[in-house]
């Protein structure tokens, strides 16, 4: 039996990246899948990829600022496949760059209202569901938030995330009666769009090989290669599904071994 055989998992912030990974390997590994993000394209091209009868997959335009916009995607789920067994919260603000002294905390703000309370938002949708029968809720992090990344600043994220792995062990305790467990999986430089984006535009900035802008990145892990999103979307399904059933309120670094706690 496949690990979700039988589960189905919300996802949200599902585009070209992680949000999309997540949403093919619930599908790969038995479940059904139920898609949010704020751009319906996306939502339609990752549920034909993934699905493409559409059988084990709906979607809905899902902004997670958006309280209400929240407990739809969550009914979406319990009215087409009749339950909630899994969340995993992928919508994240990751755009904004610099440190405290260029710092507008105005735009600060905004970062965390998405990263820190559409997490919780979109948790709590999830909760009455899941308070029928148990469930789990995984939490997107970043090794920025324990370990400031030198290659770029990027502290309003570091922050946020942070902040909702804090959060993560205060719900871990408060739902962890309902036998709903709540954990955060925590990616450090992680092969998939923003991070090829990242090595193309530094490679032409110094006009140096791709090759080696990844090479800098890679020479920090223990392993001798980056993590993908894949391996990061593995761990979240992992997570969800019924063999993590005694792990909650847990932070688990996927980051080739480039930091080790």
């Amino acid at each position: 039996m496949s690990l979700l055989t039988g589960k189905t998992v919300v996802v949200s912030g599902v585009g070209a990246g992680l949000g999309h990974e997540v949403a093919a390997t619930v599908v790969r590994d038995g479940g059904c899948a139920v898609l949010g993000a704020r751009t319906e394209e996306n939502l339609a091209k990752s549920a034909a990829a993934v699905d493409p009868g559409g059988e084990r997959v709906a979607y809905r335009v899902t902004d997670i600022t958006d309280e209400d916009q929240c407990r739809a995607l969550a009914a979406l789920a319990v009215e087409r496949f009749g339950r909630i067994d899994a969340l995993v919260q992928v919508a994240a603000r990751d755009s904004l760059f610099g440190g405290l002294e260029d710092a507008d905390f105005a735009t600060w703000a905004g970062v965390l209202d998405v990263n820190l309370l559409g997490s919780l938002r979109m948790t709590r949708a999830c909760v009455p569901d899941l308070r029928k029968r148990g469930g789990s809720v995984v939490l997107i992090g970043t090794q920025s938030s324990v370990a400031a990344p030198s290659q770029v600043r990027q502290a309003a994220y570091a922050a946020s995330k942070g902040a909702l792995t804090s959060a993560m062990y205060s719900l871990a305790r408060e739902l962890g009666p309902h036998r709903i467990r709540v954990n955060t999986v925590q990616p450090g430089w992680m092969w998939g769009p923003p991070v090829e984006a990242y090595v193309r535009f530094t490679a032409h900035a110094e006009g140096v090989p791709e090759a080696e802008v990844k090479r800098r990145l890679t020479e920090r892990m223990a392993l001798p290669e980056l993590a993908t999103d894949g391996d990061v979307a593995d761990a979240c399904v992992f997570l969800a599904s019924d063999r993590a059933r005694a792990i909650t309120g847990q932070s688990l670094l996927v980051n080739a071994g480039e930091l080790m706690r």
